[in-house]
């Protein structure tokens, strides 16, 4: 299904920082950890240089550089190593205070070493290349006991540790929103920094959420208490209370960083205690409300049921990480999703909001988080080879694994097989794809149900455009007046944080046409196709928010040099004021040369047009002829979205669509049977298989989408000589089995 190539969580970008300015800061390391505003890289380096700079899920992360020490050699790979007996027998920092002379000097190195690959990371041979891990990852792999014994080396781990260290680094992030798939081991991880954590701070707060408070508590007594207590000497407090506490672990007496100078002498200093604390609390609203923390571990935080709400959560919680404009402390977020109707949809929200390439005028995204998707191949129970690397495909021979059981067969094509098998039941294919997803849609895939669209061709879609490499197919970008002054032509621009999505321009001969009649302007482009427009009147609401702005560019069947009945822009957002909105709608009429189809209930877009000299772009409506049309139609244009002969219209007209160019025509009436539709936007298709025509408020892509297809069909629409009520019936579909079934 996905081509392979898109496997590449984890990329080396070459010479992203020019090589003189590595060698020379590398000289005199002076590489400071966190965010690096000139090179817009994280640093994750303590030791003042860096080495490979890679990128993950939109965050460039300079590495350390490797040592020059390092033997690497085939075939090693990691290898946890074994805790010393002699040492395993003390069991505090008072017990090693009393051991002869002679013990301290045999073991400080060893002890030293430890702290040292705590703070600041280990390099290990993986199969004959250096290998980074992060302290936090050395901390899991080597000294926390989990339920199997100890944990595995995989590869999609060293990913999640790498990214949590640049979260930790940057000062601009509140943490990260991990979407993982089921037994991913985010619950124990994060168990294991939670433990880390506290037991290198003073006088802190570490917390613990889940879905439930019973989840949480289990999360602390079956593996915060145990970690804590499993911990080598050196790295354990003293705590304070019962050796199996159930609600707090409290550290007291502070692990020494026993070293070569004090080995013989603990300072009174270091005796004063952490005053650091481990707790977890009921799942609310106002968990931690008005408390201090330095982490927050939030498990399963996909699957908050009413009335409890992740999003309002984090909204509190997230005072609890700061003292003014200054971030505090993180949060490790993590979780699979549940149905969008059972928590998932604000957790989806949460997720989205936490895009790094999406960043306010601070930097900060607008949830504060950063957010990472690390897919299913990468992290499979069973399909792990011993250098803890993912087999995607059947292997040509047998590899041996991290459990030295062999593999003969890929992770992608048993997911494939599972699929297939489970085709005739809707319901458990969408738990399958939540639980263990390849894409962030199949992580937020809802439950089947009653639809008015044919839900089957939609996600057929959606799973195909997540096959594709996005870039080779949409551009986003911007669209500018040239030079700045407008109304002469418009270009447009690739640009990351563009609010367009395009996937089709014209020729350079059939950009900014324009027509001039009596002094106003009219599209010279009608016969290639049309905009759908569903706009807001009003910049602000109180508390922020509102609906989005959206408009759709949909082809008509042509013989240009351009495709046929294809959507190929789509922009939903929000800009800070409505005259952004407006202004960058009329942009892309003009640089497409095309009209637009706008609800006429929010005139301002409308008069914007008018005003600026566009009126002729603006469509009428297609359901009345000119002089039924009443004084604002005449002198605006647009449609209505109250009348119910419109909603109906509207929908059929999206419904049609669908089933002539969305997903694979089983019947081969549109075209061949593999061929595959071309609708490429997937936020439009999420858009309408959720789409409720009783409660239309909330989807704007199916407004401005669905006023698009009218638009370039209006023929359809015109009405009779004599004039009469539009009635289209568009059909419902029962949405089980293989296909949708269309309710008669």
């Amino acid at each position: 299904m996905q081509n392979e190539s898109l496997n590449s969580l984890y990329r080396v970008i070459e010479d992203y920082i020019p090589k003189s300015v590595v060698k020379k800061n590398n000289k005199s390391k002076s590489w400071v950890y966190g965010y690096n505003k000139e090179y817009d890289v994280v640093v994750i380096s303590k030791d003042g240089t860096i080495g490979d700079v890679v990128y993950i899920s939109g965050l460039y992360i300079a590495l350390p550089s490797s040592p020059k020490s390092l033997v690497t050699r085939d075939n090693s790979y990691w290898e946890r190593q074994e805790y010393p007996k002699s040492l395993e027998r003390i069991n505090t920092i008072f017990q090693w205070n009393e051991m002869p002379r002679e013990f301290k000097d045999t073991w400080v190195d060893y002890i030293e070493e430890e702290f040292d690959r705590r703070d600041n990371g280990y390099w290990f041979n993986n199969n004959g290349k250096p290998t980074y891990i992060t302290g936090a990852h050395y901390m899991y792999l080597q000294w926390t006991k989990i339920d199997i014994g100890y944990p595995d080396y995989r590869e999609a781990n060293r990913i999640f540790f790498i990214y949590w260290e640049a979260c930790k680094a940057d000062k601009r992030c509140f943490g990260m929103v991990y979407l993982k798939i089921r037994r991913s081991g985010f619950s124990f991880m994060g168990s294991a920094e939670a433990v880390n954590t506290a037991t290198m701070a003073r006088d802190s707060r570490v917390g613990i959420l889940s879905k439930t408070g019973s989840d949480a508590k289990k999360m602390f007594t079956d593996k915060v208490v145990p970690i804590s207590q499993h911990l080598p000497f050196f790295f354990k407090p003293i705590q304070d209370g019962m050796d199996r506490p159930k609600t707090e672990l409290a550290y007291r007496v502070p692990a020494s960083k026993i070293t070569k100078k004090n080995m013989h002498e603990i300072g009174e200093d270091e005796m004063e205690g952490l005053d650091t604390t481990i707790d977890w609390k009921n799942t609310d609203d106002n968990s931690y409300d008005g408390e201090k923390l330095l982490l927050l571990v939030h498990d399963e935080s996909g699957k908050w049921l009413k009335p409890n709400d992740i999003l309002n959560n984090w909204r509190v919680t997230k005072t609890c990480l700061r003292l003014g404009s200054k971030i505090i402390g993180k949060c490790m977020m993590g979780s699979t999703s549940n149905a969008l109707n059972k928590g998932g949809s604000n957790f989806k929200k949460l997720y989205e909001s936490s895009n790094v390439m999406k960043r306010n005028s601070n930097g900060m995204t607008k949830s504060g988080m950063y957010s990472l998707f690390i897919p299913m191949e990468w992290n499979m129970e069973g399909f792990i080879d011993r250098y803890g690397f993912p087999v995607f495909r059947t292997p040509s021979k047998e590899v041996r694994g991290v459990d030295d059981e062999m593999i003969d067969f890929g992770a992608i094509d048993y997911w494939e097989n599972e699929v297939t098998s489970l085709k005739g039941d809707p319901d458990a294919l969408n738990e399958f794809y939540r639980q263990f997803p390849r894409t962030e849609s199949h992580a937020f895939r809802d439950e089947s149900k009653a639809s008015i669209f044919n839900l089957t061709k939609i996600y057929q879609q959606i799973d195909y455009n997540d096959s594709l490499i996005k870039e080779h197919h949409v551009t986003r970008g911007s669209f500018r007046w040239l030079n700045g002054e407008k109304d002469t032509k418009v270009v447009f621009s690739p640009d990351k944080r563009g609010r367009f999505l395009v996937s089709w321009t014209p020729e350079k001969n059939l950009q900014n046409k324009i027509i001039v009649k009596n002094g106003i302007k009219y599209p010279g482009n009608e016969h290639l196709g049309a905009f759908g427009c569903d706009s807001y009147d009003i910049s602000g609401v109180v508390g922020g928010g509102g609906s989005n702005g959206a408009l759709h560019g949909v082809t008509k069947f042509n013989m240009d040099n351009a495709p046929s009945n294809e959507f190929f822009l789509q922009y939903v957002a929000r800009p800070q004021t409505a005259e952004i909105f407006f202004e960058e709608v009329l942009m892309a009429c003009v640089f497409y040369g095309m009209p637009i189809l706008a609800e006429n209930n929010k005139p301002r877009i409308l008069y914007h047009f008018k005003n600026r000299g566009y009126r002729g772009f603006s469509m009428n409506r297609p359901d009345k002829v000119y002089n039924k049309l009443s004084k604002t139609e005449r002198e605006l244009g647009g449609i209505p979205n109250s009348s119910e002969d419109v909603k109906q219209s509207h929908a059929s007209a999206i419904e049609s669509y669908i089933e002539k160019h969305v997903g694979l025509d089983m019947e081969e009436t549109y075209r061949d049977r593999d061929e595959m539709g071309s609708m490429l936007f997937t936020r439009t298709l999420e858009d309408w298989a959720k789409f409720d025509i009783n409660n239309r408020t909330k989807y704007d892509a199916t407004i401005s989408s669905g006023l698009a297809v009218m638009a370039i069909q209006k023929h359809l629409y015109q009405p009779q000589k004599k004039e009469s009520k539009i009635s289209i019936n568009f059909a419902r579909y029962r949405n089980k089995g293989i296909y949708s079934e269309l309710i008669k």
